[in-house]
């Protein structure tokens, strides 16, 4: 049996190019798996059924037309259960396909790790594309060549790659030493996940791709001895199979609508299984590139790259993050920290038994265990006959104690009713209150061991985490739409009739003239006893248990403030003013202890951003609060004691992609923002401010998403300055951060782009008669957009018919609301996820890429050669207009009309058919032009031609997402025709709304797996 293994094995092996023999034969072994695993649970009919199914689509992985109606048929004569099963069995296909990819580019990134400096700095950008030559495995060479690390040539965006290249440019040293100094990355995992796979499914593939890492090292062991196979890799494959039989027999879909903290518990996971682990050794990597090149100058701290979280502390549009949740939030995150340093200390122990027999103690740590003896003195009783000697084994039991101890109080604290008899902030000996007094004793054992000529990098690494993540692990942002804090205000004023009119009634200059009055005096404006509604009450509270949080955690929890929809200058001293009241915001001094971060989302909103900004700027007090206070003002008596913000004279500012791209379309709404960055950098300096952009980006290219490497390289020279800000969307995490070498790898490329935008931009976002031809080239295209979304009058008919919007709200994905508050079924109130969710799953994907023919086109029309060759010239040399022609591109591809068009003729009723089937030939229009002219700028033949690796993974999906899109349909149409028949009081159908709803979610989740971003 095994000799006939390893025959297919070499079989297989040989019809593709050595360069891609791993991940090749890796998925034709799990596609061998996923066959046998189906053939023996379900029978050999269903596995026939998916061949067959296989055959509707073309090799490029588009539906073929001549088999559309015969398999539209079949699906429609399928039982509900048949149907349900061929739709799980794509969907589990998908997501192995996903684990074996991202598999392989775990293990290229651990072989590229292998490979020399100067290797690095002489690679090219991207690897050459591979030719498809069949090779054979008949020498010891070739055969090797399987696991050979030079088939993995390096390419930029790492650090061994960048310092040299900087060296190479003669880039000032002091320059570079500037930049690390400032170097901010802030990476936030957000509130609002599309991720629709199941905790319980999340730990099967890391199992999976646990068995696949160990075949791996039993393949290349045994053919390094010259063998053809061995017990271990046998072993192994079983397990895989077994594994795939389990994941098989458990549902995927959540079984209830997510809680709050069950999305929290889903993001900390990855910090859990991952990133608590892997940041600290991102700090090592650039260290270690550094010192090669520069070995003067000094590395970052190890908190340059960091992790935010969004998840419990964003309550725009969520009615279920409450003030008791955000504080939940908070704690579950330490106690989660505390967890992962008592392991530390575990491990500590078995590492640090020097005794006093054999090595000196300075006498810093004698003294430091007299003061704990003193602190402990039952734990010095239990301990000291077995410690004696041990003198670090000792200090690691009393910090291990104290560790006990915060994590008991905190858990004390997690409760509300316990919460009430427990001071904040207690000082406490048996304590750790902050992480400087855990760093301190940490820092105490390694001044130790270095003074008597030892170290040990597990204390090292430790010292790291604590410096990254301390007690709170991430911080938490805080978010809310501008209008609550409004209607808060304008309840309040109401009340207490200190205004001539109410306050909604006002004149923004009239608003903003009463606001700074109330903001120059420690009067409180907010009665204590009084009932307000429910909606105010909680935006008050809101500001109260950010200042709790802030006294208990410390700054390092929370201190962002964030606001959705920003249109004025009140909008932001609304939220000041509110936080005066919670003693947040001193007014005499001029301090505040939190950053307000206005958010503009729409495009009108970003071309009013820096009219809001400069307001904003001039005012004393604004300009007072990011500088720290007012300068040279007597302190007057207060009981309020402030924490410093640092660095001081930084206002950040978030720019949305999503509502600006459902507002304007793709290319309108990257041109808008990168044009509002530039704008804003400028007053920025204008006023002495530094600006930190946050960049509002999704998973999709509809929502800003894209490489984060060619992103940041695209974005204005003068906006990055070493700082920047990202949101990390729920549906990428698993891509990014589901394994240790991906994530690393991850946070490597988008340090490198930071560091290497900063300090070698383009210059090309400055000539200015190629800013004005974009700024033409974006009304044409916002024109286009606009007339289609909000002008055509059956658009919003057809997008309700022919896409699953409705079934996507029904999907338990997420604690929020598809919808905001306002019910209306116009794409105004949808939110940007369900809208781009739902042109995905249709295969449009319309809201990244309609527009931008009939943009280029125009442009192209006014002077054809002469405009092509200059927009070729663009695409080589503009970092912008190249992100957004390669965005499209990709999003192009995943592009399916035959497939969409299937959607529209079943799923629209007969009287609506004629008045769609116009709307779907605007579409479809629409992308002929935008691929046509893509292809003529990049002067390729096919879309992704210069991306083969690329164009091979979206063509392996699209084949497979072909039937999950015709099996979509049937089920649509079922569960839409029982609704008609149940609201005329007529039910004649032999299953019931719950199995048809089921079965119309599972194709949702199958095509979301293949699609890898959803929305």
């Amino acid at each position: 049996m095994m000799t006939s293994a390893m025959t297919n094995y070499t079989e297989e092996l040989s019809i593709y190019s050595s360069s891609e023999l791993l991940l090749r034969h890796r998925l034709k072994l799990v596609e061998n798996l996923w066959e046998s695993v189906l053939t023996n649970e379900c029978g050999q009919e269903l596995v026939d059924l998916l061949d067959k199914l296989k055959s509707a689509c073309s090799p490029e992985g588009q539906t073929n037309e001549t088999q559309n109606i015969s398999v539209s048929k079949w699906i429609e004569q399928l039982e509900l259960d048949d149907a349900i099963k061929a739709v799980r069995a794509f969907a589990l296909y998908f997501q192995l396909i996903n684990i074996v990819e991202q598999h392989y580019e775990q293990r290229t990134q651990k072989l590229i790790r292998r490979t020399t400096t100067e290797d690095q700095v002489n690679a090219i950008q991207k690897p050459e594309s591979h030719n498809h030559q069949p090779t054979t495995l008949d020498t010891k060479e070739e055969a090797q060549s399987y696991f050979n690390p030079k088939s993995n040539p390096a390419s930029g965006g790492t650090f061994h790659w960048l310092f040299p290249y900087l060296q190479k440019l003669n880039m000032p040293p002091p320059k570079i030493q500037q930049l690390l100094d400032q170097l901010d990355i802030n990476l936030v995992f957000t509130a609002h996940p599309t991720e629709i796979v199941r905790h319980t499914i999340r730990k099967k593939q890391r199992r999976i791709s646990h068995f696949l890492e160990k075949l791996d090292a039993a393949e290349e062991s045994f053919r390094a001895m010259g063998l053809t196979n061995s017990w271990e890799a046998e072993n192994y494959r079983e397990c895989l199979t077994e594994e795939v039989r389990l994941w098989w027999r458990t549902d995927e879909l959540h079984q209830f609508k997510p809680t709050v903290l069950d999305e929290v518990d889903y993001a900390l996971h990855y910090f859990q299984e991952v990133l608590f682990q892997t940041l600290p050794e991102l700090s090592i990597r650039l260290k270690q590139a550094l010192h090669n090149t520069f070995p003067k100058l000094k590395s970052p701290t190890h908190k340059f790259c960091y992790f935010g979280s969004w998840v419990g502390g964003d309550r725009d549009g969520n009615p279920f993050v409450t003030p008791e949740v955000t504080w939940s939030t908070a704690c579950y995150q330490r106690n989660l920290v505390i967890d992962k340093y008592l392991e530390s200390m575990g491990q500590l122990n078995d590492i640090l038994s020097l005794s006093l027999h054999w090595c000196n103690v300075m006498p810093e740590l004698l003294d430091s265990l007299e003061r704990d003896r003193i602190g402990m003195p039952e734990l010095y009783d239990k301990l000291y006959v077995r410690y004696r000697q041990e003198p670090y084994r000792l200090k690691l039991a009393y910090i291990e104690q104290r560790l006990k101890n915060t994590q008991v109080r905190n858990e004390a604290l997690s409760d509300p009713e316990t919460r009430k008899s427990i001071k904040l902030a207690n000082k406490d000996d048996s304590l750790y209150p902050s992480k400087l007094d855990l760093l301190e004793d940490l820092n105490l054992i390694k001044y130790n061991l270095e003074n008597t000529g030892l170290k040990c990098k597990e204390l090292d690494h430790l010292i790291s985490q604590v410096e990254i993540f301390g007690f709170h692990l991430t911080p938490l942002d805080f978010r809310q739409d501008s209008s609550r804090h409004s209607d808060a205000l304008s309840e309040i004023a109401e009340y207490l009739g200190v205004l001539d009119k109410p306050y909604e009634e006002l004149s923004e200059t009239e608003k903003t003239a009463w606001l700074v009055q109330e903001l120059k005096t420690r009067r409180p404006l907010i009665p204590s006893e009084i009932n307000f509604s429910d909606a105010t009450g909680e935006t008050i509270e809101t500001f109260k248990i950010l200042r709790a949080l802030q006294t208990e955690f410390g700054l390092d929890i929370c201190h962002t403030y964030i606001i959705s929809m920003t249109n004025y200058v009140s909008d932001v001293l609304e939220v000041l003013l509110l936080a005066k009241e919670a003693g947040l915001y001193d007014p005499i001094l001029g301090i505040t202890s939190i950053r307000i971060v206005p958010l503009f989302e729409t495009v009108e909103d970003l071309k009013r951003a820096p009219m809001v900004m400069t307001e904003l700027f001039e005012l004393p007090l604004y300009r007072a609060c990011l500088a720290g206070g007012y300068e040279n003002v007597a302190k007057l008596p207060s009981n309020l004691v402030l924490p410093e913000l640092n660095p001081k004279n930084l206002q950040e500012i978030m720019l949305g992609y999503s509502d600006s791209n459902k507002d304007s379309g793709f290319l309108s709404s990257n041109w808008e923002i990168h044009k509002a960055q530039k704008t804003l950098a400028r007053i920025g300096d204008k006023y002495g401010f530094n600006i930190k952009i946050f960049h509002g980006r999704g998973g999709s290219v509809g929502r800003g998403g894209g490489p984060a490497y060619a992103a940041i390289l695209a974005q204005p020279t003068s906006t990055i300055d070493g700082r920047i800000k990202i949101t990390e969307q729920g549906e990428v995490l698993a891509s990014k951060y589901s394994l240790p070498e991906l994530a690393l790898y991850n946070l490597e490329t988008i340090s490198t782009a930071v560091i290497q935008a900063s300090l070698l931009g383009s210059g090309f976002d400055d000539i200015e008669p190629w800013n004005q031809i974009m700024e033409e080239i974006a009304a044409y295209s916002r024109k286009a957009y606009r007339q289609l979304i909000y002008e055509q009058p059956d658009f919003i008919d057809f997008f309700l018919s022919v896409t699953p919007i409705e079934e996507i709200s029904k999907l338990q994905i997420s604690s929020r609301p598809a919808r905001r508050s306002s019910g209306k079924k116009d794409i105004s109130s949808l939110r940007a996820i369900p809208w781009v969710f739902s042109w995905t799953q249709s295969r449009f994907l319309l809201p990244a890429w309609y527009g931008v023919g009939t943009a280029l086109q125009e442009f192209l029309n006014q002077e054809p050669e002469e405009n092509l060759k200059l927009l070729r010239y663009f695409y080589l040399k503009w970092p912008f207009f190249k992100m957004v022609i390669s965005k499209a591109e990709m999003t192009l591809s995943k592009v399916d009309l035959q497939m969409a068009s299937h959607y529209v003729d079943e799923l629209a009723k007969d009287e609506d058919k004629e008045r769609f089937q116009k709307v779907f030939n605007q579409i479809a229009k629409e992308y002929y032009l935008s691929r046509d002219i893509v292809l003529q700028i990049n002067e390729q033949e096919r879309l992704l031609d210069n991306d083969p690796e690329l164009q091979r993974s979206v063509q392996l999906r699209n084949g497979t997402i072909v039937p999950l899109g015709f099996l979509q349909v049937s089920l649509l149409k079922r569960l839409r025709q029982y609704a008609s028949q149940d609201k005329a009081g007529l039910i004649h159908f032999r299953y019931s709304k719950e199995e048809l709803l089921r079965g119309a979610l599972l194709t949702i989740n199958g095509i979301a797996a293949g699609m890898r971003n959803t929305g």
